[in-house]
């Protein structure tokens, strides 16, 4: 073997080993599921260096598998695609748990053409891996080279098949960190958030508003008279329409709102990029459903109803810090409970520095109608 040989193939392996190293700090300094992938393909792309390249991982109800990250000409339009179990090349890859080099596509009955119609790319060649950990198949990871790109090596699977080892321990931690994490922010009798997570994400959410000048809202209500269910029908009845709350609201609201379990029958919706109009409109929403409800209608205590009284308060107008947005909305809602219930109150602007504004009442809106009375009972 020639020097110059002798260099290329010293190169490759200092590159191979850099790839394994990089993989090898995601997997022990990260837990993030997206920022690992990120990692591990950047770096397969970097030293590989195909002209396309995806990552599909395997859902674990269908055994179909989908797009989870996908680089080259045309891999946008790939991303909201699904392959069926064994379906062309990384079908047969993740339903076998072998790893598949193919020189010329055209050639191998397993190919799946459609995709190529999808992205108007022409592939030529294919290297696929499975990412399994412990005999069990996680997704696979694929290179693809066009025509006149060159065939995939039998160094090139190899190189990718010890890449693909690492890559499915990172991603095996990082789903399951990601599990942990679902169990711990979310609440057991009503399957919403709980007030841990809500912190967390109404952090985020402000700071992001912030930085582009979107507003932010958050609806605080409970549950009227709740008291009285619990008295007269048990605490298992209790519980059993709070949970029913917590389907009704994951039922109607947008898969960007956060629906949060605050504590006892108190609730919190957390609706980003939304403003104090849209969201009196999404409390009114809210407040008629649950008024129209038959709760526990396939019990022998039901059919009962409930109403809820909800206040609404908007980032940045109402407050500046989740602490004060969740006070402002809190006490909008109690000004609700204090008059006929079954009510939404939007708290009123704050005068902040240097805007001058004078200050306006606060009104409730029930049912589109003027402000209701108020009531002795609590």
């Amino acid at each position: 073997m020639q020097a110059q040989d002798l260099l290329r193939e010293l190169k490759r392996t200092v590159d191979e080993l850099a790839v394994l190293n990089e993989i090898g700090k995601a997997l022990t300094s990260s837990l993030d599921v997206g920022e690992v992938m990120h990692v591990i393909l950047a770096k397969v792309s970097e030293l590989l260096r195909p002209r396309n390249w995806s990552l599909l991982l395997r859902d674990p109800q269908t055994g179909e598998l989908y797009f989870k990250a996908a680089v080259g000409a045309g891999s946008d339009m790939l991303l909201h695609l699904r392959i069926r179990k064994g379906e062309g090349i990384a079908g047969w890859v993740a339903e076998n748990n072998k790893p598949l080099l193919v020189p010329d596509v055209h050639r191998d009955p397993r190919f799946a053409a459609r995709f190529d119609k999808t992205s108007r790319f022409q592939t030529k060649a294919i290297l696929c891996v499975p990412l399994a950990f412990k005999g069990r198949v996680l997704g696979v990871i694929e290179l693809v080279n066009g025509e006149g790109d060159g065939p995939f090596s039998e160094e090139d699977l190899r190189i990718l098949a010890t890449v693909a080892e690492f890559s499915a321990i990172a991603i095996e931690n990082a789903q399951n960190f990601q599990k942990v994490q679902e169990l711990t922010v979310l609440d057991d009798h009503t399957g919403l958030f709980n007030s841990r997570h809500l912190r967390r994400t109404l952090e985020q959410e402000i700071v992001r508003a912030t930085r582009f000048g979107h507003p932010v809202s958050l609806v605080f209500f409970d549950l009227d008279r709740f008291k009285q269910v619990n008295d007269t029908h048990g605490h298992q009845a209790g519980s059993r329409v709070l949970a029913e709350v917590g389907k009704l609201l994951l039922g109607t609201l947008r898969s960007t709102d956060v629906p949060v379990r605050y504590g006892g029958d108190e609730f919190i919706l957390l609706l980003p990029e939304t403003s104090r109009d849209q969201a009196v409109d999404a409390a009114n929403r809210i407040r008629t459903e649950i008024a129209a409800m038959p709760f526990l209608n396939d019990t022998s205590f039901g059919p009962i109803r409930i109403t809820a009284s909800l206040g609404v308060a908007t980032f940045p107008d109402d407050a500046q810090s989740p602490e004060a947005l969740i006070s402002r909305a809190d006490a909008a809602m109690y000004l609700v409970k204090q008059g006929r219930r079954d009510g939404v109150l939007a708290a009123p602007p704050v005068t902040l520095p240097p805007v001058s504004r004078k200050p306006s009442e606060p009104s409730l809106v029930r049912n589109g109608s003027s402000p209701v009375g108020v009531s002795s009972e609590p």
